[in-house]
């Protein structure tokens, strides 16, 4: 087990493992947090994980971990979330959960699944690389104004018309096959770089997050969330660029509130309706020696609260 995920300590830290508690971890990855979790508990405790990546669930770290009888490892998504908890019979009994968002480092470092731009391979993209359409084949049918939608909407790409103008345009000639071909386009098409970031960054984000409906599946996956949590049972979600984190915030925020209608005046005590959550801390982000030990995690943001 080398590999060691972001805000490592910070996460066992801030979800408070107990030896005999039931936890979930939605983003299994490379287990690194659930190993993490696993070695904070006692030999009453468990831990649920899963991921929909299929690769997350037949590596070398998940076939070690499963030889623990406390660990339960099964592929799925974040809107899958209450029905993996269901079918083991723990709804209201989960003790905290952890999503880690986004892309994962084995991911972007395999250039068959598609997701680099800096790494040539198949212009594939898929979380879960055994349905749905590839960013290949996605690019080739979506129309343009939806495209420039997806750029400007999940990218927050300024020249959004520019490049789908241009990815259009080049479909006359044959689809776009590779990750080199998509973001060789892409720079060709900005009329200047931004300082320290490739000119393909903010499309490759863009259609990725569309093809695999990653904020709707994260938006799921929260309200699943705390329907199956446990009173006091912690909700730990880890970011990694600001689309994601604003989405989490929002959520926390509305969830944390009190609630009352507003067609009532005056509001009676016994009127008000407490929010389903408590912020148990600000937004937390890793140490400036993490960064450089891993300078993936630069972007990471965590957020934890606790349900009422």
């Amino acid at each position: 087990m080398q590999h060691l995920p972001v805000l490592y300590e910070e996460v066992l830290t801030q979800m408070d493992i107990k030896p005999d508690g039931v936890y979930l971890d939605c983003t299994f990855g490379r287990g690194g947090h659930s190993k993490g979790i696993l070695d904070s508990l006692g030999k009453q405790g468990r831990l649920l994980a899963f991921d929909r990546d299929r690769a997350a669930i037949e590596s070398d770290n998940a076939n070690e971990l499963k030889k623990d009888p406390r660990f339960s490892l099964f592929h799925a998504s974040f809107s899958e979330l209450n029905s993996v908890v269901e079918q083991e019979g723990l709804v209201g009994k989960l003790d905290g959960i952890l999503m880690d968002i986004g892309v994962s480092s084995p991911q972007l470092d395999d250039a068959e699944r598609g997701f680099s731009f800096t790494r040539d391979g198949p212009l594939d993209m898929r979380m879960n690389a055994t349905c749905g359409p590839t960013a290949a084949e996605w690019l080739q049918r979506v129309e343009e104004k939806e495209l420039v939608q997806v750029l400007f909407d999940f990218g927050e790409e300024r020249f959004a018309r520019k490049i789908a103008r241009a990815i259009v345009e080049r479909r006359e000639e044959g689809a776009l096959q590779t990750t080199a071909q998509l973001a060789a386009l892409v720079a060709a098409t900005l009329p200047y770089r931004e300082k320290h970031k490739h000119p393909a960054t903010r499309t490759f984000q863009a259609v990725r997050i569309a093809l695999n409906r990653e904020l709707d599946e994260l938006m799921q996956g929260m309200e699943q969330a705390v329907n199956v949590l446990k009173a006091r049972g912690i909700l730990a979600v880890i970011s990694f660029h600001s689309l994601e984190d604003r989405k989490v915030k929002q959520f926390f925020k509305r969830e944390s509130g009190i609630k009352h209608n507003p067609g009532r005046l005056p509001v009676r005590e016994d009127e008000l309706e407490r929010g389903r959550l408590e912020k148990v801390s600000r937004a937390i982000k890793p140490t400036a020696d993490e960064i450089e030990l891993n300078p993936r995690a630069r972007s990471a943001v965590l957020r934890v609260a606790r349900k009422g």
